[in-house]
């Protein structure tokens, strides 16, 4: 298979389990969720230890590009192994891989988009990283920083607050935007649209 004809692999980055649903650390998988309702796709089991959905992003015709969703049915910090399996699965190359995750280091509702970089202490690219390099993508949606003396393990395992709540809608929908320019139009078209 010419890389040509290689899919997008668009990892959402989360844990499973109906008690993390509304986590901040699941917002990857809210925004893949979304992405999957776009292209009208159900998540099905695959033998990689994830949920995917196969599908085509953007409009009819030779301008859309094939697309794997996926959502890491291991816990958050052994999320390489699944990636991994799905990236030879499906013979994705690196470049093609697109991680959805939250990021402390950014305000909420911020987004950043970029290529390779370290994990900054986060478990899910970690666990990427060491499976298969770093030069993958990155959509990072900011969450803050815990208030007070909060440990950041308990922060990003609590749901969204009732204030965050109000704009999360925005947010995943911005971040699933997002995803589709880069994909369809690549990381600078994307960077310039949705870095704030």
């Amino acid at each position: 298979m010419s890389d040509d004809a290689a899919p997008w692999l668009i990892v959402g980055l989360g844990n499973p389990g109906a008690e993390y649903a509304g986590n901040r650390h699941n917002i990857g998988f809210m925004v893949v969720d979304l992405l999957a309702e776009r292209i009208g796709g159900r998540f099905k089991a695959h033998k990689a230890r994830a949920q995917v959905v196969e599908g085509r992003m953007g409009p009819p015709g030779p301008a859309n590009r094939r697309v794997v969703l996926a959502k890491p049915m291991s816990f958050m910090n052994l999320s390489g192994g699944p990636v991994t399996a799905l990236r030879d699965f499906y013979k994705v190359p690196l470049e093609r891989i697109v991680a959805v995750h939250d990021e402390l280091d950014i305000d909420y509702p911020t987004l950043r988009l970029k290529l390779g970089g370290g994990d900054n202490g986060h478990n899910g690219l970690k666990s990427m990283t060491k499976s298969m390099g770093a030069d993958y993508h990155r959509v990072r949606c900011g969450i803050g920083r815990p208030p007070g003396r909060m440990q950041v393990a308990d922060f990003v395992l609590k749901d969204f607050s009732s204030t965050e709540r109000k704009e999360l809608d925005w947010f995943v929908d911005r971040s699933a935007d997002a995803v589709e320019c880069l994909v369809l139009e690549g990381l600078e078209r994307a960077q310039s649209a949705y870095n704030s």
